[in-house]
């Protein structure tokens, strides 16, 4: 799951990017509003946290534009700004919750996933294929009851997998899709590593060898009816 940061401030935004990290997203940083609304428009991004002071175009205009342009993302403002009346006009320019700073990254994590759930029309968040599970409000995966203790990198391969259990995915759509782009990804040789560390630790609790399937010529996909 890919969030935007658009904070000014890198002692707020560095730290918040490596918890975030740690919850399993992937990150991206803008340290300026026009910048932070060409990369929201540009990418695919299912949250983005929208600091209210900003260089160059500040936080309220950049949600309003989001909006008018009928960017989906979810916002959540994060701001120094505790007024009623400033947390109000953020909730009206279209972000979907406000945050005061400081705050706890506990709590930002608990409303990330609450509004994220808000987004998804009341479906199950529990992902289920088989016997595999992968609970996205607890990051647990189980096979037959039994706990996998993935990297960030595995958990975020197989959730996306596991949304689409029948369609392949090229390497490019997988890098677009679960690293950030400061990442340097050479396609061949960091895909394929992390495929084979995912499917070691599924086969290591009961699962099919061939359990993540190679689409020749294609990409990967998750094998039907595992």
């Amino acid at each position: 799951m890919k969030l935007l940061i658009i904070e000014d401030d890198e002692r707020i935004a560095i730290p918040l990017k490596e918890d975030l990290e740690h919850q399993k997203y992937v990150v991206e940083l803008a340290a300026d509003g026009e910048v932070g609304l060409s990369m929201a428009l540009s990418g695919q991004y299912e949250l983005i946290l929208l600091d209210l002071m900003l260089p160059h175009i500040d936080g309220m205009t950049v949600c309003r534009r989001l909006r008018q342009a009928g960017c989906k993302s979810a916002v959540i403002m994060i701001t120094a700004r505790d007024r009623a009346s400033n947390m109000i006009m953020g909730l009206d320019s279209g972000a979907d919750d406000y945050l005061v700073k400081p705050f706890n990254v506990e709590e930002l994590g608990a409303r990330i996933r609450a509004v994220l759930r808000r987004g998804r029309d009341a479906v199950s968040p529990v992902l289920k294929v088989g016997e595999l599970t992968l609970d996205p409000s607890s990051c647990i995966t189980s096979y037959n009851g039994t706990v996998i203790d993935l990297t960030p990198t595995e958990y975020r391969l197989l959730a996306h997998f596991m949304g689409n259990p029948h369609r392949a995915y090229s390497k490019q759509e997988l890098i677009s899709r679960l690293w950030s782009s400061d990442d340097e990804i050479n396609n061949d040789a960091v895909i394929k590593t992390h495929i084979k560390g995912l499917r070691s630790k599924l086969t290591a609790v009961g699962a099919p060898k061939d359990i993540v399937e190679t689409v020749y010529g294609i990409g990967y996909r998750l094998k039907s009816g595992s």
